[in-house]
């Protein structure tokens, strides 16, 4: 039976979409099928463009190995939720994203860190330590007031900060990228004061490196 991009994008867009049916992200991740996955995954990551969510679900691979990386990063987003209050915690494909409105991470047109956010960021390289076999993204993103090149200029500021802050705490900076995107990537309308918040975030991005998913291909992979 030939499994195209297309078929393939379609079925993985609505295995995603299943969560109100109570699947789990383990699930998910070993139904899209080992063939696959890496294909329709890259497929859907190229259409979603270079947000974060489209890189995490391009980096999927799907089928048994999908579906150990899916129990590790379930157990580690678990914690992260548990740990971190002032963050959106999500999973998607086989890998975690958490956005922080940057408002309270941030002083206005400021790139130095807040109290609170520096709280949350000790905690967050704490499960980053734990979970180790990862790779992390760093995304970061503005409202559409002031000039691009300010906004741009800002946005990979703050992504930097949050990396920087990551790495003191003793994160290897190997395992980051850092994009800033300015005012190109909304996520909501910039008409209104509630769309920009939205718009003002720094997204977090983690998924499986290399010796990760050589580990879940064995099914060796454990759960600390």
């Amino acid at each position: 039976m030939r499994f195209s991009v297309k078929t393939g994008t379609i079925l993985l867009l609505t295995i995603l979409t299943l969560g109100a049916c109570k699947w789990s992200n383990r699930a998910k991740g070993g139904a899209i099928g080992t063939g696959a996955g890496a294909a329709v995954g890259g497929a859907i990551g190229k259409k979603a463009g270079n947000t974060t969510a489209g890189i995490l679900i391009g980096a999927a691979v799907g089928g048994t190995t999908g579906y150990f990386i899916g129990r590790y990063m379930d157990k580690q987003a678990e914690e992260i939720r548990q740990d971190i209050a002032g963050a959106k915690v999500e999973r998607i494909g086989e890998g975690i994203l958490i956005t922080f409105d940057s408002g309270p991470m941030f002083a206005t047109n400021s790139y130095q860190l807040g109290s609170s956010s520096q709280s949350d960021l000790r905690k967050l390289s704490q499960i980053l330590s734990k979970y180790d076999d990862t790779e992390i993204i760093v995304q970061g993103h503005t409202d559409s007031d002031g000039a691009d090149d300010y906004n741009f200029e800002l946005s990979e500021k703050r992504a930097k900060g949050v990396r920087n802050f990551l790495v003191q705490n003793g994160i290897g900076s190997p395992r980051f990228t850092i994009e800033g995107y300015g005012e190109s990537m909304p996520i909501a309308s910039n008409d209104t004061a509630s769309g920009k918040q939205k718009n003002r975030r720094v997204e977090v991005g983690i998924y499986a490196n290399k010796k990760l998913k050589k580990i879940a291909k064995k099914g060796e992979i454990e759960t600390k």
